[in-house]
């Protein structure tokens, strides 16, 4: 069956183009979304969730639906915020960011714009239900537990009988108390740890997720869907290096289209997608690429948490955030499947910064050494000039990234390990001066 006889397509040209979007939660990245909205010609009004992640920072609009990007505050009221999205003339809901996920699903239902399956929406947040979700279509998913009990989780690893096992919230984001335990003890501490904190959005963590440690590469593929027509944009491989014995991203890398694991693990993906029904917006996939094929570590409803689009666009022909844009402003693009396709132009490499120790005030002034680097691309400080800073543990702590680029891969690893060497000196300042 062509895209174009496809009860999808004809879903796509029944829906018609968006000419107002509200963006929930449009921190982070998803600040860049309203822009590339307005270069399709699509307005936005931002709505602020109930519980933002306060680790990202907001970029607050005028109120009022008067101006070409407006703002909402969402209270706890969902009628009331649909009634005010109404009034602004939305017709199309996207998350802007994690936290916006499960309310933006809720407005769009609200709101009757195109929006994603509504059988089971909380699967697109809880990762036990979304593994459950996506082993009941059919898909390898890792072996896994939820529970409040520590009894329970020593009983289950006890019973899977491989060390390690992962223990994570149910639903945070990023490295957020995601613990490798290699033994009862390790377990039982992370339990309590875990379960007596909050995640990155202030809520309280009431229960774990035990699962099974999934060895290979790790990869993300981040996608765009409209009226269930899904989309590659583009597909990157993560490299980690633990810190106090934690996973931390240390660089990620674009995989070229042509390269074979491209395939097996777009195939995979596409079928997560369906699994979860996610069927209009963004997506962002994490796949491990096992010695049993390609297994999920999660997926979340939204376009991919950190990157800047115009050097991901310069690089690889197109990015994520446009794409999305574009299929909102015209949806029988995506359902033909005449979205962008990425081709990397020279090798890029984005590199998380980590601070070895605690340091001194951040100042943009000491970076000159990184900016010097002759593969040097652009960089980004997450964290506000002056916070003093803390030794990374996490994404939460990493004070930004850096790319390099360059035709040559020797030349882009090689300026790598001298950012490496920069900051094991004096790049971070020394908190007692």
């Amino acid at each position: 069956m062509s895209a174009q006889s496809s009860p999808a397509y004809a879903a796509a040209r029944a829906t018609g183009p968006a000419t107002r979007v509200a963006v929930v939660d449009a921190d982070g990245m998803g600040a860049f979304l309203p822009a590339a909205l307005a270069r399709e010609g699509v307005r936005s009004v931002r709505v602020r969730s109930d519980a933002p992640n306060p680790h990202l920072s907001p970029r607050p609009d005028r109120s009022g639906c008067s101006g070409p990007s407006s703002e909402v505050t969402h209270r706890g009221d969902l009628t009331a915020t649909a009634d005010a999205l109404r009034r602004c003339g939305v017709d199309f809901v996207v998350a802007g960011a994690e936290s916006g996920v499960l309310l933006a699903d809720a407005l769009s239902a609200e709101l009757r714009t195109p929006g994603h399956g509504m059988r089971r929406p909380s699967a697109r947040r809880n990762k036990h239900e979304m593994a459950c979700a996506v082993r009941e279509y059919g898909l390898a998913t890792a072996a896994c537990l939820a529970t409040d009990s520590a009894d329970e989780v020593a009983a289950w690893a006890q019973g899977h009988g491989r060390w390690p096992v992962v223990l994570k919230p149910l639903a945070s984001a990023g490295t957020d108390n995601v613990l490798f335990c290699r033994s009862e003890a390790e377990l039982r501490a992370g339990v309590a740890a875990i379960t007596a904190g909050r995640d990155r959005y202030g809520r309280r963590n009431h229960a774990v997720l035990v699962q099974e440690h999934l060895a290979g590469e790790e990869y993300f593929v981040n996608t765009v869907s409209s009226g269930g027509v899904h989309h590659v944009v583009e597909v990157w491989r993560y490299h980690k290096r633990p810190v106090d014995d934690r996973p931390m991203y240390d660089h990620e890398e674009p995989v070229p289209p042509d390269d074979p694991v491209v395939g097996v693990l777009t195939a995979y993906t596409l079928r997560v997608l369906d699994a979860l029904e996610i069927r209009n917006g963004a997506a962002h996939t994490e796949v491990i690429r096992t010695g049993r094929g390609p297994v999920l570590v999660e997926c979340a409803a939204r376009h991919g948490g950190s990157h800047t689009p115009s050097v991901v666009s310069r690089f690889l022909g197109t990015d994520q955030l446009a794409c999305l844009a574009r299929a909102v402003a015209h949806p029988e693009e995506a359902a033909r499947g005449r979205l962008p396709r990425y081709h990397p132009r020279a090798h890029l490499r984005y590199v998380t910064l980590r601070a070895p120790r605690d340091g001194g005030p951040l100042s943009t002034e000491r970076f000159a050494p990184v900016r010097a680097l002759s593969t040097f691309v652009d960089m980004a400080l997450t964290m506000p000039e002056g916070t003093v800073l803390p030794r990374t543990r996490d994404l939460a702590s990493s004070p930004g990234y850096v790319y390099l680029g360059s035709a040559d891969p020797a030349r882009v690893a090689a300026d790598h390990q001298r950012l490496r060497a920069l900051e094991h000196g004096d790049l971070y300042g020394d908190p007692r001066r």
